[in-house]
């Protein structure tokens, strides 16, 4: 909708001193005049702020107005509204919190927007206006604390893209904590300019080779010892599960308690140092190692390592996929898992496929709950 033009014949001034006449207007039915009322207010409001006595009367206007208004007519006022040094409060309330298209301008450059309003946005609007919060240019250092409080993936990678904002030592450490289980913030972080050498040499242990390199150029120049450094610092973290590793993978190792104790300090240390991710299960089937497997996904999932281990010795594989799907393995990885685990374990699971769910996607909850009845219903199939 193309933005009405303004009322023929007045000035803001003269807007400004017949108050009746703006009444008049929204008693007004015709949508062009309520939306000519809207965009003469507006104007008002960009020339300068109206007497205090005025206020609440256009505060009332504009509230009706914008109730019944089409959304493109409230986008327009949004926009406007976007640049200017004066609005009514409740109408900023009601814009802040509407739709998406409608509230991102404000949200994104109002001078108008506290920060009080900006946390309010954060409890009590979609991960949309969250994120359009995270990307505000020179957000304060309280709301960088409230998003990142918040925990949310698509927000806190918006946060650590956002250059401009004043976040805190304490937050940019949380935020590279974070990066441990979200690897869309690795990226934005490796390369955000308040990156200090110490929260350098926890990413550089996350990240791959490209983002690695420029770690260690833009580092090098404030000092050249920061490549020993950082390898210093991953070797506490990689080196003594490889040590285990290798251990385990020893044809001269213990007996098989032992083994499987030395497979849970490892699967401990790893969860630990935020290295256990879903993606290690088919490197320790790769590697031939079942009880790092299952010890893994009984740390990952919250089950019992009891359960896991029946799970994979069932004649199907239903409460294996489950386990699987519950810490988020997609279906398309799942075949490759069971034909890996297959070939360690006996032909185990059987050789069902897993439960047909192509009409839908099934949430961890689902998956971890029916993981939970299927294991403690009779099964009559176990081996």
């Amino acid at each position: 909708m193309a933005a009405p033009s303004p009322l023929p014949g007045t000035d803001a001034s003269a807007m400004r001193n017949d108050v009746d006449t703006l009444l008049g207007l929204a008693r007004s039915r015709t949508q062009d005049d309520r939306a000519r009322l809207m965009m003469g207010i507006v104007s008002l409001c960009q020339t300068r702020s109206p007497e205090a006595a005025a206020e609440p009367v256009l505060g009332d206007i504009f509230l009706n107005l914008v109730r019944d208004a089409e959304t493109a007519l409230r986008q327009t006022l949004a926009e406007q509204l976007a640049e200017s040094d004066w609005a009514p409060r409740a109408l900023l309330d009601l814009l802040m919190l509407d739709e998406i298209e409608i509230a991102r301008p404000l949200i994104a450059r109002s001078p108008l927007i506290r920060d009080e309003d900006l946390i309010r946005i954060l409890v009590e609007a979609t991960i949309e206006h969250q994120i359009e919060v995270a990307r505000r240019p020179r957000l304060s250092a309280r709301v960088a604390d409230a998003v990142i409080e918040g925990g949310q993936a698509a927000p806190l990678t918006a946060l650590a893209g956002n250059t401009t904002a004043e976040i805190s030592d304490g937050g940019l450490q949380r935020l590279v904590e974070e990066a441990r289980r979200l690897a869309a913030l690795r990226a934005p972080l490796s390369r955000h300019p308040r990156l200090n050498r110490d929260l350098a040499k926890t990413l550089y242990a996350l990240v791959g080779d490209a983002l690695r390199n420029e770690l260690e150029s833009r580092f090098s120049e404030t000092g050249p010892a920061l490549a020993p450094a950082i390898t210093a610092a991953i070797e506490e973290t990689l080196e003594r599960p490889r040590a285990a590793m290798t251990v385990l993978l020893s044809p001269s190792g213990s007996g098989q308690d032992d083994r499987d104790e030395m497979d849970r300090r490892l699967v401990d240390k790893l969860a630990g140092s935020g290295q256990l991710r879903p993606g290690f299960l088919i490197r320790a089937l790769r590697e031939k190692q079942l009880g790092l497997f299952e010890h893994a996904l009984s740390v990952l999932s919250g089950h019992p390592l009891t359960q896991i281990r029946q799970s994979v010795r069932r004649n199907s594989a239903d409460a294996l996929y489950l386990a699987c799907a519950g810490i988020g393995i997609d279906r398309a990885v799942f075949p490759t898992l069971l034909i890996e685990l297959r070939r360690l374990n006996s032909g185990l699971p059987g050789h069902e496929s897993p439960p047909d769910l192509s009409g839908r996607t099934i949430t961890t909850m689902e998956a971890g709950y029916g993981f939970r009845m299927l294991m403690e219903a009779p099964v009559g199939g176990t081996v």
